[in-house]
């Protein structure tokens, strides 16, 4: 069997080497995105970000999460009022609505929630609550959305106009999720948080710019 020549075996293992070093690269654009700018303990409003529905328009497992861990914060008093936000983005169902349902079910009183449902993405979702917040004069939310999801969350927020101080919040995984489950959407999460910090958010079709190099 012919041995490889020096100089190809040398690109070789440069070529090993620098793909073994994508995935951790990658993985280091997620996990240095900080999950607040405070660290305050309450705040003007909780926001709950959207996640569709299930066919039958009863709340998906992620979504029923989502909510019951902020009727969880609303009740100990981390703030006096709850926007849920998501629109019918994924089937006919709106979000918003479908997460208020659940929240009035659970405790919450109908006049301590505000409904955003317009929102077809984690970008709208933001930008169209920090519009609500902006109209209320609320100025700080805690913002509640599933585990692997918190750091792209995050990172709009980092960017978003108005600033605003902010608490990420994560629900508990559903119980009806796997392992495989809970991996493979950390591994997009992964996947979209590098894409985001290199391309900027232009990459998803909406108008902000791409943060600045660090």
């Amino acid at each position: 069997m012919k041995s490889i020549p020096r100089p190809l075996q040398k690109t070789l293992e440069k070529l090993a080497l620098l793909i073994a070093w994508i995935p951790i690269v990658i993985a280091i654009f997620y996990f240095t995105i900080p999950l607040g700018n405070t660290h305050a303990n309450h705040f003007d409003t909780l926001l709950v970000l959207g996640y569709p529905a299930s066919p039958d328009g009863t709340p998906s497992p992620e979504q029923r999460e989502r909510v019951l861990e902020a009727v969880r914060q609303f009740q100990a008093g981390v703030a006096p009022v709850i926007i849920l936000s998501g629109g019918a983005a994924h089937n006919r169902f709106v979000e918003a609505d479908v997460m208020a349902k659940l929240a009035e079910a659970s405790g919450v009183p109908a006049r301590d929630i505000v409904q955003e449902g317009r929102a077809r993405n984690t970008i709208e979702n933001i930008a169209f609550s920090l519009q609500i917040m902006l109209a209320h004069g609320w100025q700080s939310a805690e913002v509640v959305t599933t585990p692997a999801h918190v750091r792209r969350a995050s990172l709009i927020v980092m960017y978003s106009s108005p600033a605003i101080n902010w608490r990420m919040q994560a629900a508990p995984w559903p119980a009806e999720y796997s392992l495989v489950d809970k991996s493979a959407r950390y591994a997009f999460e992964v996947y979209v948080c590098a894409k985001m910090r290199i391309f900027g958010f232009k990459e998803l079709h909406v108008g902000f710019q791409k943060p600045p190099s660090h």
